[in-house]
């Protein structure tokens, strides 16, 4: 059985499963064929899961390719925070993994060492209703798909809520003045908040935009000039001071695995995640008075006057030191059709959000309303180089943690507000001006 015949059951039932989430495919666009080398493997990296259903749908998928076409895929696993490093070496010495899930705009920082998959990409477009503009963003450069869009990870504020109305607050704020007040009412009933000023790729990151974003700053303005000494950030600086003064000892050292301890433990009681903390606490017995107090909403506005958010977001990276780039293509293809993916975002429990318009249509959505604040993920993301052009420039920005560190020196008073909105400038500007 060829390749093409393979492809042609997987679309057929790509097609029946889509159907039933109420898709109606379009098929204006030719159906790229890919043949895999004769012999071919390929290896993924990937990054740890922190819902275990998302790894275990995704492993399942990978073998119903592996069956289908003779590939084995093997598939390693890295702690979010090392990720990135092995991406930016396995493109500077070209070799290592064939395809890498990475970070936000890291494609954008070696673009040239990845494979064109600008015709897979605008077939999957044209095929499941289009993509969403910062998911897409993440993985283009012009009209060029550098790498895969993937998904977005939602990132919404959990808490619990006996304990937000016993701080006296019927109802969670939002706004950034009220929420300020709740979490200087939590401190005083000894349930804290707590919100990484650690280098953690997705919560820190997360929780630093929002700062800035909210309060109406930016790292550059629309021609990537850095802006990021203004005004606006010096008030986005001294609220992050008044917040952390809040929370409990040491988030200045948290990665993204601290908050959900931290949480589960009952040492804090409002934290920013995904959906990840309250699948734990619901599948363990021992946790289950917290999962049923568990509530999530979206971060509070700011002086901006809307809704900002980052929201971690991934691609895969296809690099061209692979031997196996026809069978590296035809996994993308296999692992982003309809009954893969549906698969991949139920199995993800609204961790995942898909890439693609037509999988908001999956059921996981509207399962469970904790995971509304999760639903609009890729619809709703700021991309990380607001208000510029992604590049080399966000990315490297991003990766050298410049904004984090901001926050984290003058909240710890390493640094006064005004010097350390200088020292992120001047970072800043080492990538900018390239």
């Amino acid at each position: 059985m060829t390749i093409k015949r393979r492809e042609f059951l997987a679309a057929s039932a790509a097609v029946a499963g889509a159907a039933g989430f109420g898709i109606k495919p379009s098929f204006a666009q030719a159906e790229p064929t890919y043949t895999p080398e004769s012999g071919a493997s390929l290896r993924l990296l990937r990054w740890t899961p922190f819902v275990k259903g998302d790894e275990e749908a995704w492993i399942a998928n990978t073998k119903k390719f592996t069956e289908a076409t003779g590939v084995e895929v093997r598939i390693d696993k890295e702690s979010w925070e090392d990720i990135r490093p092995k991406a930016a070496v396995a493109a500077n010495v070209g070799s290592g993994p064939d395809l890498i899930m990475c970070w936000f705009d890291d494609a954008h920082q070696y673009p040239d060492k990845l494979v064109d998959l600008t015709e897979l990409g605008n077939y999957l477009g044209n095929k499941y209703e289009g993509w969403y503009d910062g998911v897409k963003g993440y993985a283009t450069r012009g009209d060029t798909f550098i790498a895969m869009p993937l998904t977005a990870i939602g990132n919404a504020v959990v808490y619990r809520d006996s304990h937000v109305k016993a701080a006296g607050f019927a109802e969670f704020p939002n706004d950034t003045a009220g929420f300020l007040e709740l979490c200087k009412a939590m401190k005083a009933k000894g349930t804290p908040a707590g919100f990484p000023h650690g280098k953690a790729v997705g919560d820190g990151n997360n929780y630093a935009h929002w700062l800035l974003w909210s309060h109406n700053g930016m790292m550059v303005d629309e021609s990537g000039k850095v802006t990021i000494n203004s005004p606006e950030t010096l008030a986005s600086i001294n609220y992050a001071k008044e917040l952390y003064a809040t929370f409990i000892p040491g988030t200045e050292s948290w990665q993204d695995v601290n908050n959900n301890r931290a949480f589960l433990a009952g040492q804090v009681s409002l934290i920013a995640n995904g959906v990840s903390v309250y699948y734990t606490a619901k599948n363990d017995p021992k946790l289950a008075e917290i999962a049923k107090d568990i509530r999530t909403t979206n971060f509070p506005i700011g002086p901006v006057g809307k809704s900002v958010e980052l929201c971690q977001t991934s691609s895969l990276l296809l690099f061209k030191h692979t031997k196996y780039p026809e069978a590296a293509k035809a996994y993308i293809k296999f692992m982003m059709e309809a009954d893969q993916m549906n698969a991949w975002i139920q199995g993800s429990s609204a961790y995942c959000c898909q890439p693609l318009k037509a999988f908001a249509k999956n059921p996981i959505w509207t399962a469970d309303p904790v995971h509304a604040p999760y639903a609009r993920a890729s619809e709703k993301l700021r991309p990380n180089g607001y208000a510029g052009p992604l590049g080399y420039a966000s990315a490297a920005t991003m990766a050298d943690y410049v904004l984090v560190d901001m926050y984290a020196a003058a909240v710890t008073g390493q640094m006064s507000p005004e010097d350390a909105m200088k020292e992120a400038e001047r970072r800043a500007n080492r990538y900018y001006r390239v």
